[in-house]
């Protein structure tokens, strides 16, 4: 499904003329200089390649015949390689590196000579001359080979040609005899279900993070237990070259690495790449940037904060905050943006890397409207009175309120559980449970760092109710948690309303601006042993009680009364301990009641603060 899905892809962007994509056969590759040779094959001049418009040169991007798959093996491209491959040299001063040098150049030359023969182009024919005379050594143009160029990719020109030698037509002939004869093995191919040239190695995937940079396989059987019924490599799963190049080109093409690539993320240790399937380009590109906005939160994740300053970029962040929040609301598709179609199909795979393989790590395939639902469910699920955001929260986002929250710094996306991201995208791709491990964090980072955020508390919320749904969808109608609820009789939640209202009572006689409150001290305590914890609450609320009869007689009765609601529906004696699920509804109680209590009487805290200020209490 995953290759059948990438193979169509790679159809549908050669249909629009993608010039990034590559025909069967080539592939983009960096390279840095050109060898201008004669026709008699002398090397005349060196071409500098390399792009020069940044503070560094960097190697520009060509067409040329896609290299072999290698790891410790010697095997030559068409007219096209490294310095050891074409030349015999290398940077590398060690005698093993000197001898493979050595080797490569031979197997270099003696592939030319197989493919080229007597083929009687002259471009060809220069080239199989060059290799025949060339002796790095002793030939005196070795002096135009400076030290920049050992190890970097060089190509062929004729002097005084224009365009490259493996750019001629007599290259592409042979390259197209070369792709024909690959293999002499026939059978089904398992993407095209047409019997075609089975692939030995499938191509190399780079780009996704944590993976070897030379890349790693997606399809691989290099060991005797991995094959059956005697196949070898790539005949235990049947896959045509050609299928087999179009997946690889269409991934390698979402994994590429460019400040134009908005459907390539990173979450945790996997590397999410997206692609949408629609009538019109336009529509698939609505698309496209609406699961970008999910995931990071921009409609191109790739670039940087100045450049998100752009105008255009500004405008579209906009158009998807709106999206988002008529999502959240369950709007239909076509209300939100006439081209997002409901039919649209969309497609979302996650890598992870394993040794020299790709790990998948989640494959979602379904229509706009089905990822539409789920998303709206994840943002119902999240949903609390105040709104915990003022533009929808991505992934990302989220994922950020799991890491530690440190005074004057932005949470570090490094710090966050791969696993966890990984599996919170999951679950919202999927509409199942979000991972176990994220009420557990959630609760670890209240007690670590104290910051009682109103995104960790929804999630809090989120995690529990969609709990419910799955295991109780009766008791999930009664917990919804999106605002205050006075006749929840949950102990956790009854003592969290409880924390916050000893919170406004302390914060009423004491003054905003007070050095520690309660839930900088207290927080963890109260709300994993409350027993050990409230009962000293209380009494040093009443000495704060007293203290603020004396500015705002009324304002005190009102906190008593608050007080005295929460205490009526708890027990005789507060619980020795709460679990983890009890201390997440802990700290909703605390977020809605704290809510609740600033709507109503932030101006009196603020007033009776200022006074026992200029009276000289202690803040």
């Amino acid at each position: 499904m995953i290759l059948t899905a990438l193979n169509k892809y790679y159809d549908r962007l050669m249909e629009q003329g993608n010039t990034e994509i590559s025909p069967y056969g080539f592939s983009q590759e960096k390279i840095s200089y050109a060898l201008v040779i004669s026709p008699d094959g002398e090397l005349v001049d060196v071409m500098d390649l390399r792009d020069a418009s940044g503070k560094k040169p960097r190697p520009s991007v060509h067409l040329v015949p896609n290299a072999p798959k290698r790891s410790v093996n010697i095997a030559p491209c068409f007219l096209w390689d490294k310095t050891s491959y074409v030349l015999g040299l290398t940077a590398s001063d060690a005698d093993k590196d000197l001898e493979r040098a050595a080797k490569t150049h031979q197997a270099f030359k003696a592939y030319h000579q197989q493919w080229i023969g007597e083929n009687d182009d002259v471009g060809l024919q220069a080239v199989l001359a060059f290799l025949h005379r060339w002796d790095a050594r002793q030939d005196p143009r070795n002096a135009l080979i400076d030290d920049d160029m050992l190890d970097a990719n060089v190509l062929f020109r004729l002097e005084g040609q224009q365009g490259f030698i493996h750019e001629r037509a007599a290259a592409k002939e042979i390259r197209a005899k070369q792709l024909a004869t690959h293999c002499d093995v026939e059978r089904t191919c398992l993407i095209t279900g047409e019997p075609s040239a089975i692939a030995e190695l499938h191509p190399a995937i780079k780009g996704v993070n944590g993976a070897q940079s030379s890349g790693a396989s997606l399809v691989s059987f290099n060991l005797d237990a991995f094959t059956s019924y005697g196949n070898k490599q790539g005949m235990n799963a049947p896959v045509s070259n050609k299928a087999a190049f179009a997946y690889g080109t269409a991934l390698n093409y979402l994994l590429r690495r460019s400040d134009t690539n908005h459907q390539r993320v990173n979450i945790g240790d996997t590397t999410v790449v997206f692609w949408a399937e629609a009538e019109t380009e336009q529509q698939a590109q609505a698309s496209e940037n609406l699961l970008a906005g999910l995931f990071s939160g921009s409609p191109n994740p790739a670039l940087d904060s100045e450049k998100q300053a752009a105008d255009s970029d500004r405008a579209e962040a906009s158009k998807l905050s709106s999206a988002f929040a008529q999502l959240a609301q369950g709007r239909p598709l076509q209300d939100i943006a006439a081209d997002l179609k409901p039919d649209t199909q969309i497609y979302v795979l996650g890598l992870a890397p394993n040794a020299a393989r790709l790990s998948v790590r989640f494959w979602e395939s379904n229509s706009l409207e089905q990822f539409a639902k789920r998303l709206a469910q994840h943002y119902q699920d999240l949903q609390m009175e105040p709104l915990p955001w003022n533009t929808a929260p991505s992934i990302w986002r989220l994922i950020n309120e799991t890491v530690p929250h440190r005074p004057g710094s932005k949470p570090k996306q490094d710090d966050a559980s791969p696993q966890l991201a990984g599996e919170l995208a999951r679950a919202i791709l999927t509409g199942q449970r979000y991972p176990q491990s994220l009420l557990a964090n959630l609760i670890m980072r209240f007690r670590a760092d104290g910051d009682i955020s109103s995104l960790r508390v929804a999630l809090c919320k989120a995690a529990l109710v969609r709990k419910l749904r799955t295991l109780n969808p009766i008791q999930y109608h009664k917990e919804l948690f999106v605002s205050l609820d006075v006749e929840n009789q949950d102990p956790g939640y009854l003592l969290g309303r409880l924390f916050a209202v000893l919170e406004a009572v302390q914060r009423a006689a004491l003054g905003k601006s007070v050095n520690a409150t309660i839930r900088d001290r207290y927080y963890g305590a109260a709300s994993a042993t409350p027993a050990s914890v409230f009962p000293v609450l209380l009494r040093n609320a009443q000495n704060h009680l007293s203290k603020v009869r004396k500015i705002k007689p009324g304002f005190a009765v009102n906190l008593e009364k608050q007080l005295g609601e929460v205490i009526d529906k708890l027990d005789s004696s507060f619980a020795k301990n709460l679990g983890l699920e009890a201390q997440g509804r802990f700290a909703i109680g605390y977020y809605h009641q704290r809510s609740e209590l600033f709507k109503k009487h932030e101006k009196d805290i603020e007033t009776t603060s200022s006074q026992h200020t200029m009276e000289g209490e202690t803040i």
